[in-house]
């Protein structure tokens, strides 16, 4: 893009098929297809703008039901071609999917992803879990193991009580 003003319209596709984060790997239940508008700024800085929809397949963090995530994903970002790679990293400018003069669209939709991606996701405010003792889900039926909760700083004098009926 030599011509500044020029604007170029692009449908460019997903082509990851899950998207993996620390050592889990989530399927995608819709993915469309990315529409970029690139405007060339001139001098060489150019534009990069564009949207999609996805859906990811999350879990529970108390229950781990499956839980249908949508994201509305929307980019603009302003490349800067003169810098070098080390200008780039002294600038703190994360421009990972630029390589060369070719734009990753993986990449950029893993970034913004990875932005917009859930710390902790429930399937409902009330979500009960899960029992610790024999795993059944709290939310669907009851159980009767005993959960009691004990401070551990009252450990040492829980441990007197229990030597003092030994004897």
């Amino acid at each position: 893009m030599s011509t500044k003003d020029k604007v170029e319209h692009i449908k460019a596709s997903i082509e990851m098929e899950r998207f993996d984060f620390q050592g889990n790997s989530y399927e995608f239940i819709k993915k469309e297809p990315v529409d970029l508008t690139i405007t060339n700024l001139g001098n060489k800085t150019v534009l990069i703008e564009g949207s999609t929809n996805i859906s990811l397949l999350l879990f529970c963090n108390r229950c781990l039901k499956e839980i249908v995530f949508p994201m509305d994903i929307h980019i603009s970002k302003e490349i800067d071609f003169n810098l070098s790679e080390n200008e780039r990293a002294e600038n703190l400018d994360e421009t990972n999917y630029i390589i060369g003069y070719n734009l990753d669209v993986d990449i950029l939709i893993y970034d913004e992803i990875l932005i917009g991606f859930p710390m902790k996701l429930l399937c409902d405010e009330e979500c009960k879990g899960i029992c610790k003792t024999c795993g059944i889900n709290l939310n669907q039926e009851t159980c009767n193991c005993d959960n009691t909760e004990y401070d551990p700083r009252m450990s040492v004098i829980r441990d007197i009580f229990n030597n003092f009926k030994e004897v």
